[in-house]
């Protein structure tokens, strides 16, 4: 896998937005908004799968192009939400992950 270049990516979707004069249109509500359109598309490749379907999309010469093509939309307009707002995605989630690890600490519930 890839290491996540997170500021090179987002300076890429900003200078796309840039060249067609689109950052008027990305403020924090419309970009939720696509964020949540987009989110709905990868939602409707999964929707009447059976669980064993879902685990094997990506095999599925017509569905796998499609999952990756709209992973790649909810991290393109979830980064654009991130810049916009002034959040740092990764220390975001890292953060995320240590008070998961304290509200669920091992062997509770498991």
């Amino acid at each position: 896998m890839t290491e996540l270049d997170v500021p090179k990516l987002q300076r890429r979707l900003a200078e796309f937005a840039a060249a067609r004069n689109w950052q008027q249109y990305h403020t924090p509500k419309n970009l939720v908004a696509a964020l949540s359109v987009e989110v709905s598309e990868l939602v409707e490749i999964f929707q009447w799968l059976t669980p064993e379907e879902s685990a094997r999309v990506m095999d599925d010469p017509e569905r796998a192009p499609r999952v990756t093509d709209e992973v790649a939309d909810v991290l393109a307009y979830l980064l654009q939400v991130c810049e916009v707002l002034g959040i740092d995605a990764l220390a975001a989630l890292d953060a995320k992950i240590d008070r998961n690890e304290r509200r669920f600490p091992v062997g509770e519930g498991s």
